[in-house]
């Protein structure tokens, strides 16, 4: 293989995934041997063993202890919705767009209010390099998965400036809200401004999101600009494109308004 091909147990998964679409097995089937498949594919087991446990972390299939490997049942899609002007009672940063009434959900945040902010964090909310923000992981669980996760930045207040890290915090999914703290430390939030990017999922990202290596994220930069313009706040978003498309919901002026 050359050094651009893609590794081998990626293009058996690949050939796999195609087999699983066609119907090859239904849902349900158990497939053959791993030695078997192994042999029909001419790769040694451990490449056919990778090859299986990715489709596994994408849902395709699932691994029975002691039996083998079946095809799983397609996992739902759901929808997020972005835009929708709607706060569900007690609805916090992620609930706007996640919250469904079959489906349990929380949230937990790591806040270190004294971390350098990097150049394109800087340039982003119109401070220097090196200046001192507050920085704070979010990470938002559905049905005990990871459904996004996101990083948010924010200029650090000279009062604020020499704390510690706040400790990690897990709780239903009901407040946290970044536009409505920020209102309430009495910064006037007007616009909020969201680029979606697709990107390729690194290992961390993975990891943290359940998701084979490389596999296709939406990445969704958010920035909230105060009624000066000044930006106060800007988060990277990031949502496994496996589980969830994400939707923008537009309002349509009515006539009294033209």
């Amino acid at each position: 293989m050359g050094h651009d091909d893609p590794p081998r147990h990626q293009v058996v998964a690949d050939d796999l995934r195609r087999r699983l679409a066609r119907g090859d097995w239904p849902v349900g089937a158990k497939l053959p041997s791993r030695a078997r498949m192994a042999e029909e594919y001419g790769v040694n087991p451990n490449v056919m063993q990778k090859a299986q446990e990715r489709l596994i972390i994408e849902g395709f299939l699932e691994g029975r202890a002691g039996s083998g490997t079946y095809v799983a049942r397609p996992r739902e899609r759901r929808r997020m919705i972005r835009s929708r002007p709607r706060k569900p009672a007690g609805g916090g940063t992620f609930t706007s767009g996640t919250a469904e009434p079959d489906h349990v959900g929380v949230w937990r945040a790591r806040a270190q209010v004294r971390t350098v902010a990097p150049d394109h964090i800087a340039r982003r909310l119109g401070i220097a390099p090196g200046d001192p923000c507050v920085r704070t992981g979010y990470e938002f669980l559905a049905d005990a998965l990871t459904s996004q996760f996101a990083v948010s930045w924010e200029p650090a207040p000279a009062a604020t400036a020499m704390r510690p890290t706040v400790p990690l915090q897990r709780r239903p999914d009901t407040s946290g809200a970044v536009a409505g703290r920020l209102r309430a430390k009495g910064i006037d939030i007007v616009t909020a401004v969201e680029v979606p990017r697709p990107a390729r999922a690194t290992r961390e990202q993975a990891d943290l999101l359940g998701i084979g290596l490389g596999d296709l994220i939406l990445v969704i930069e958010r920035t909230y600009y105060d009624s000066d313009g000044r930006a106060v706040e800007t988060t990277d978003i990031v949502v496994p494109d496996v589980r969830w498309e994400v939707a923008y919901e537009l309002a349509v002026a009515g006539p009294e308004s033209r």
